[in-house]
């Protein structure tokens, strides 16, 4: 049965159903072992759909089916109105819909996935931030599309869930001065550095705080990727062991009513 956690913020709400999906509980083997949901890696695309099918269902749905994109670490925001073919999904990086029934994926392995409701307006959306989208503004342009589409920007609740968390993510000088050159106060989402000329970034914190710029409080989960490698796939690690193929996992939200 596939494996995921929750949030405790759309947890709590009737009418959506949500899961930060696990590595566990698959079908797939070897690295990507063993519920791969990424359909652009080299994993078999059997394993894949079957281990898509299987995270659905374990969301509840009547017809488990994910909508999914390719993601390019940009800002762009697709709506769904009607499910697109798997291959024709848009180039995005966000995704949000009124329509029930359906669940809108994203997947990751170190980026922030991070899962959005207004329940009252029946409006769901799903956000890839990695640091380029989340400094390009993926999540304010993910809660524009939201608001777009009848939710309410004081309403919308929003978790991050499971992804490469501070103590774990070294970043260079490139990525840093990205950053502050777009706000020299977003220093405060970087600590010392174990080597000279290096710097912890915290990428949750700056998701949480883009969010709250945007007027949407986020609960963030605590799991880091690179740190659980029994239940999450990370690129960063298995950048550090040598390379090679790699899964991802899902992050999924839907409108059950």
């Amino acid at each position: 049965m596939a494996v995921f956690v929750t949030a405790g913020t759309l947890a709590r709400h009737a009418g959506l159903a949500h899961g930060f999906f696990t590595r566990r509980g698959g079908v797939s083997s070897g690295a990507f072992a063993s519920l791969n949901c990424s359909l652009s890696g080299r994993d078999a695309p059997e394993a894949v759909r079957e281990n898509r099918r299987r995270a659905a269902e374990a969301l509840g749905l009547a017809r488990p089916a994910v909508a999914g994109l390719t993601q390019v670490h940009g800002a762009a925001v697709a709506v769904l109105e009607q499910p697109w073919p798997e291959d024709r999904r848009p180039e995005a990086d966000a995704l949000v819909t009124r329509r029930p029934g359906i669940a809108l994926g994203v997947v990751t392995a170190d980026c922030a996935p991070v899962l959005l409701a207004d329940p009252a307006a029946g409006v769901i959306g799903a956000a890839h931030a990695g640091w380029r989208g989340a400094l390009a503004g993926v999540l304010e342009a993910t809660v524009e599309a939201m608001v777009a589409i009848g939710a309410e920007r004081g309403r919308i609740l929003a978790a991050i869930g499971p992804c490469i968390r501070q103590p774990s993510y070294e970043v260079a000088a490139d990525l840093r001065d990205a950053v502050l050159a777009r706000d020299p106060a977003d220093a405060r989402f970087f600590a010392a550095g174990r080597r000279e000329g290096r710097w912890q970034f915290d990428l949750a914190g700056y998701c949480a705080a883009r969010l709250a710029g945007a007027g949407v409080a986020a609960e963030v989960t605590p799991h880091d990727t690179l740190a659980l490698a029994e239940d999450f796939f990370s690129h960063r690690r298995n950048t550090l062991a040598g390379g090679g193929p790699i899964g991802h996992q899902l992050s999924a939200i839907a409108l059950t009513a």
